[in-house]
């Protein structure tokens, strides 16, 4: 059992769902995660997805896109998103990490070369956006031999071929694409979410994450309510961007999509 199977195991027993908060690895400045990260643990993170900035995103909505414009401008590189990385590791924390980034720089750097480096760094799972589940298979070889997920996304869109497809390959988790479109905070959630979890739910018992829009407690409650676990990206970041001490500022913001999440 990976990981991250292990953390959403713990968290069904005791009837608790998982908060995932998303930041971009660079992002307001290149060494800012090294700080960020711990404080998002400690206001009650349980697994962190850790965005790698790549210049031609798809998924990414004008947040996240500016943040890894910026990142890019400090100089994050896929090279030194897996040196912080090993220092989180090596700072002592053990929540489960996930490595989100596109496909070209995996591809570029060798894809048993990145899962061997992303294992040996503390990477757990890799979410990545524009790998078809089709094409995947040489990629997710090579993490599961070394105990690491591939996890793949489902949106509103997906007939049922595409969701036997992919809950037949998936681990981990499946990730919920909550709309149709690109990242980003949103006032209401969408009224066919229901739906959506309904119909993944008929074809698999692996835990069901939903992103894309999360920006309150609210959201947070309610989507708690459908699924296993909550993902935030955006309205993290816009917090981040907007706080005079960024670390204050995505520490207090978790605090309260966890006190959401949990009430």
């Amino acid at each position: 059992m990976s990981r991250i199977a292990t953390v959403f195991h713990q968290l069904r027993a005791q009837g608790r769902k998982a908060l995932i908060p998303y930041i971009t690895l660079g992002f307001p400045e290149r060494e800012s995660a090294l700080e960020l990260v711990p404080a998002l643990v400690e206001a009650g993170a349980d697994l962190v997805e850790l965005g790698v900035p790549f210049s031609d995103p798809l998924a990414d909505g004008a947040t996240i896109q500016a943040a890894s414009q910026r990142a890019l401008a400090n100089g994050m590189t896929p090279d030194l998103a897996l040196e912080q990385i090993t220092q989180l590791r090596a700072r002592g924390l053990t929540v489960p990490f996930i490595w989100m980034g596109y496909y070209n720089p995996i591809l570029q750097m060798g894809l048993e070369v990145f899962a061997r480096r992303a294992a040996e760094a503390g990477v757990d799972g890799v979410i990545v956006p524009d790998l078809p589940p089709e094409e995947a298979d040489a990629l997710q070889q090579a993490l599961q031999v070394r105990g690491m997920d591939l996890i793949f996304l489902l949106a509103p869109t997906s007939d049922e071929e595409r969701i036997r497809e992919v809950t037949r390959r998936s681990t981990g988790f499946i990730y919920l694409v909550s709309v149709t479109g690109v990242t980003g905070a949103r006032e209401h959630l969408p009224p066919d979410l229901p739906d959506l979890v309904r119909r993944v739910r008929r074809h698999t018992d692996l835990p069901l994450a939903v992103g894309f829009g999360i920006s309150r407690p609210e959201h947070a409650a309610a989507v708690g309510r459908l699924a296993d676990g909550v993902i935030v990206g955006s309205a993290l970041l816009r917090a981040v961007a907007e706080a005079k001490d960024p670390v204050e500022g995505s520490r207090d913001f978790l605090k309260g999509l966890r006190q959401g999440l949990d009430a």
